[in-house]
């Protein structure tokens, strides 16, 4: 256990483990897994439980597998297993040489489920999946039994074979456990155990055709592996039963389950049905879509592995189910990259500013500090010339109280550089739109203070327009509107509730040089503008850029407040 685990409370699993290991149960031993379908990308919830078990082993010293429940054939590709392994890499995770398969085990299940078939607890049956849905009745009152259930096993073994065998159809049959048609619990009404599956596996190929159901390979692949703390969500809590069942009935060893409320985060889904249907619909622009919760969406919008374990460990443990809100995260991401992000000045919605009395062809090289938290980052050289662009929102022809940027004879502070005063304001003569503002500088103000003692309230950033790159920002909003999108009302569907503003594409922006040969990934706070990465569309000739989080902005907070005072 490191210092800082030891200074705060222990969660619920950590204290259940810590008692194990203290006691000598399980020979002492703790062995966790991740054991992720390969039918979909991670998402910020699966980064719970993956910090969550592998924490567990750093934490108290232990061996933790990954492993793919590769049960479905149908909806399971291995371009998922490359993606989820790729992204529990990035986490910073490692498995060693502890990869594992659900269809590593088909043969093992298999000789299983002949078991229990000879022992009468299974048993092969012809009803169809509708059928099967009426016959487990609901939990006002009891299920009704299969007119199959009770074939001789010695029936059950020849048909549960010709299953295996491919001599009938999809959906025909099923292989069955039989426990208790009036149990309270409807998990233990009967379940099927296999279905037949003419389908070919990413693994396996078209070795089998029929599969296990996840809930009998589950616990098997558990108890196979001599997991001894089976960590999973709180929606497998009514499953427990029935994998205690299986594994009793088989007499083999029995790991400990322990359930914790899942990730539910605010303004998206976590269902990757839900992301799959997104994906498929073309309503996102795929899994690393930056809008998205999955892990490769997060990397995508510039989001660091530390930031995404830190949030997981702030938003704990416990064992019911609540709504974390997305503000949490971006507070994790924010925290990290102040620390770590160089800092460099873009303009993304540009107005162009001319120094009159700056001379021309004139360009000097200016020092400006790559990161004010982290003193060995350096500095920069950033060039200063004749004419510039600054934000487009920095000026006001009419600046209302509070606003501390440029207006007509108003003076403020380019970062870095000298102090400005802005002399006129140049319209286009038929939108009346501002273009251009003409100003003068103080040349005895370079990189500080007026030598006369004046202050000026604001520092605004900029770039020199000859020097500038030009580049696309892709800004990003919530995927959804309401804070609950799986909570629709009646009649509805969870698109109905799609942000159409989630994403704003702005194409002439313009950032300084030093960023010419930023690489893919990198990541930038944009002074005062937010933090951004470097997408992977970015080229040397077209460099784009995927804003990650804002900054806290003082003033959009007041200009908001003024609004909503003028509506009243």
């Amino acid at each position: 256990m490191t210092e800082n685990d030891s200074k705060r409370s222990l969660n619920l699993i950590e204290e259940i483990i810590e008692d194990d290991l203290r006691t000598g149960k399980r020979e002492g031993r703790l062995h966790t897994r991740f054991p992720p379908e390969p039918n979909g990308y991670l998402h910020i919830g699966h980064a719970k439980a993956i910090c969550l078990n592998y924490g567990l082993v750093e934490q108290f010293g232990g061996k933790y597998n990954l492993r793919f429940d590769d049960t479905n054939p149908i909806k399971e590709e291995q371009e998922y297993v490359e993606a989820i392994e790729k992204d529990i890499r990035w986490l910073g995770f490692d498995w060693e040489e502890r990869l594992y398969f659900a269809s590593d085990y088909f043969e093992q299940m298999y000789l299983y489920a002949v078991q229990l078939i000879e022992a009468g607890k299974a048993y092969v049956c012809d009803l169809t999946a509708e059928q099967m849905r009426e016959h487990r009745g609901l939990l006002t009152g009891p299920g009704r039994e299969s007119p199959h259930r009770n074939r001789p096993v010695e029936e059950n073994l020849d048909l549960f074979e010709r299953m295996r065998a491919g001599e009938f159809p999809d959906g025909s049959r099923t292989l069955r456990a039989k426990i208790d048609m009036a149990s309270p619990n409807l998990n233990l009404r009967d379940p099927a155990m296999y279905r037949i599956l003419h389908a070919d596996h990413h693994r396996a190929g078209s070795q089998w055709c029929v599969y296990p159901m996840y809930d009998w390979a589950h616990g098997l692949e558990d108890s196979i592996e001599g997991i001894t703390h089976s960590i999973c969500s709180l929606e497998f809590e009514n499953h427990r039963p029935l994998y205690d069942w299986f594994l009793d009935e088989l007499g083999i060893y029995h790991p400990q389950q322990i359930e914790f409320a899942r990730l539910n985060l605010s303004h998206t889904v976590m269902s990757k049905r839900k992301l799959l249907q997104l994906v498929q619909e073309g309503l996102v622009r795929g899994w690393d879509d930056p809008r998205m919760p999955t892990l490769s969406g997060l990397r995508r919008r510039g989001f660091t592995p530390e930031s995404i374990r830190n949030f997981c460990t702030r938003i704990g443990v416990a064992k019911y189910d609540s709504v974390i809100e997305l503000a949490v995260l971006e507070h994790c991401i924010r925290e990290d990259l102040n620390k770590r992000a160089p800092r460099v000045m873009g303009v993304l919605r540009p107005l162009r500013v001319v120094i009159e009395n700056y001379p021309e062809g004139q360009v000097e090289e200016l020092d400006a500090v790559n990161n004010p938290e982290d003193a060995s980052a350096g500095s920069r050289r950033v060039p200063f010339s004749r004419v510039l662009y600054i934000e487009r929102d920095d000026f006001r022809e009419d600046p209302p109280r509070k606003f501390f940027r440029l207006g007509p004879g108003r003076e403020v502070r380019l970062r870095w550089a000298y102090f400005v005063t802005c002399t006129e304001a140049i319209k286009d003569p038929e939108s009346g739109e501002i273009v251009e503002l003409r100003c003068t500088y103080d040349p005895a103000t370079r990189g500080g203070d007026a030598p006369d003692g004046r202050k000026v309230k604001g520092t605004i950033h900029w770039v020199s327009a000859e020097h500038s790159l030009e580049a696309e920002v892709r800004l990003y909003d919530h995927l959804f509107t309401c804070a609950d999108p799986a909570k629709v009302e009646d009649g509805e569907d969870f698109r109905s509730s799609l942000n159409p503003d989630s994403v704003e594409t702005l194409t002439s922006c313009r950032v300084e040089p030093s960023l010419a040969e930023a690489a893919p990934g990198s990541r930038y706070q944009f002074e005062r503008n937010g933090y951004f990465c470097v997408d992977p569309d970015s080229t040397a000739e077209r460099l784009v850029f995927n804003r990650t989080v804002t900054l806290r902005d003082s003033w959009a907070k007041i200009e908001k407040g003024q609004q909503q005072k003028k509506k009243k």
